[in-house]
C-alpha cells in the first residue's frame, strides 16, 4: 500500500532533484543543517553537455538531519524536492531544496543495485499518520479524534509534546511518540568495533536497523536527551492512567530484517526495555521509498530486540 508521495510535500512539484553532497556545512551558511550539493542528471532534468557527461550546478540544501551519521553527509548521494522561499525553517531562506532521502548503492551477485533510505525525520511522522488512517498498523485500528503534536503537562513528572493522540476502537486513549530510524548495519556496534569485522558472504538484506545514534560530547551521555525523556515519560502516564502509551520505530529502509534499540546508548536501550515492562507498547513501522518519490507499507511486525 502507498503510504505517500514526497509532491505532496513539495505541493505538487512533479520533479525530484537527485544531487551529490558537496560540503555539509555549507561553504557560504555556516550551519550543519544546510549543505552545499551539486545537482546531477537525469532526474533534476538540468541537462546535458555536448560530450554526453552529465552537467553539475551547486546549489544550497536544507539538511534537517544533522547529516545523518553519514547519509546525508560528504558525497552521500540524496534525492530533494524543492522549497518555496515562504516554505523554508527559519534562518534557511537561501535554501531552494529540501534533502529528502538517500541513495545506497550496492552490488549483489554482480547486480548493481541501490537502496532508498528516508532521511528526514519530519517523514516519519507523516508517515505514521497516513498508516494509522489506513489501518497499516495491526495493534491501533479504526483510530478516532487523531491530533498531532500535543502538549501534555503531569505536574512536574512529565511536560513534553508528543507526535499523536487520539482514541482506539476501543474507545480508549492513547498517546504514540514516533522516532525516525534511518540507520542500519550488519551488527549493532560502534564504528570501531564494525571495522574489525568480517561481513562477507552475509545476505545484503540482514542488517539491523538501530536507534539511537549519533554526536555526543562524551561517550556517557545519552544520544538524544529528547527521546530519552520522552520514553520516561510515556512510562509514567502509562503507569498512572489508563492511555496506552505507544512509541513507534519508522524504518524507512528494506534492507534489514530485526531492529534494536542501540548498545551505543545503553542509558536510552536500558529505559526502553523498562518502559515496555512497564506497559508501554514499542512497535515498528517498516517502509520502502521509491525513486518516484512514493512510500509504501511493508510491515509492522519486525522482529524488536530490547
Amino acid at each position: 500500500m502507498q503510504l505517500y508521495d514526497l509532491k505532496t510535500w513539495a505541493e505538487g512539484e512533479q520533479t525530484l532533484y537527485e544531487a551529490q553532497v558537496i560540503k555539509r556545512p555549507s561553504k557560504y551558511i555556516k550551519t550543519p543543517y544546510v549543505a552545499d550539493v551539486s545537482l546531477l542528471d537525469p532526474v533534476s532534468k538540468v541537462g546535458m553537455v555536448e560530450d554526453g557527461e552529465k552537467e553539475q550546478q551547486t546549489v544550497l540544501a536544507h539538511s534537517a538531519s544533522l547529516g545523518c551519521c553519514g547519509l546525508a553527509d560528504k558525497d552521500a548521494h540524496v534525492l530533494m524536492t524543492k522549497m518555496k522561499a515562504d516554505k523554508n525553517p527559519k534562518g534557511k531562506e537561501k535554501c531552494a531544496y529540501r534533502i529528502c532521502l538517500a541513495v545506497i548503492p550496492y552490488c549483489e551477485n554482480g547486480v548493481q543495485k541501490e537502496t532508498i533510505v528516508g532521511i528526514h525525520p519530519k517523514l516519519a511522522e507523516e508517515l505514521v499518520e497516513n498508516a494509522l488512517y489506513h489501518n497499516c498498523l495491526s495493534k491501533l485500528q479504526n483510530i478516532s479524534n487523531l491530533k498531532r503534536e500535543v502538549s501534555i503537562r503531569i505536574g512536574d513528572k512529565v511536560n513534553s509534546r508528543f507526535d499523536f493522540t487520539g482514541v482506539d476502537d476501543n474507545n480508549i486513549p492513547f498517546i504514540l511518540e514516533v522516532k525516525n530510524v534511518p540507520l542500519a548495519d550488519f551488527e549493532d556496534v560502534t564504528s570501531k568495533e564494525r571495522k574489525k569485522m568480517d561481513f562477507t558472504g552475509r545476505d545484503y538484506n540482514s542488517k539491523v536497523s538501530y536507534f539511537p545514534d549519533g554526536y555526543r560530547k562524551k561517550s556517557a551521555d545519552p544520544v538524544s536527551p529528547r527521546a530519552l525523556k520522552h520514553i520516561r515519560e510515556l512510562e509514567i502516564i502509562c503507569k498512572e492512567t489508563k492511555v496506552r502509551c505507544i512509541l513507534c520505530f519508522v524504518i524507512q529502509r528494506t534492507d534489514i530484517d530485526r531492529f534494536t534499540t542501540s548498545q551505543i546508548d545503553m542509558e536510552y536501550k536500558n529505559a526502553v526495555k523498562q518502559a515496555a515492562n512497564n506497559g508501554v507498547e514499542i512497535y515498528t513501522l517498516v517502509v520502502e521509498w521509491r525513486r518516484d518519490g512514493t512510500a509504501h507499507f511493508v510491515r509492522d511486525d519486525l522482529p524488536i530486540l530490547l
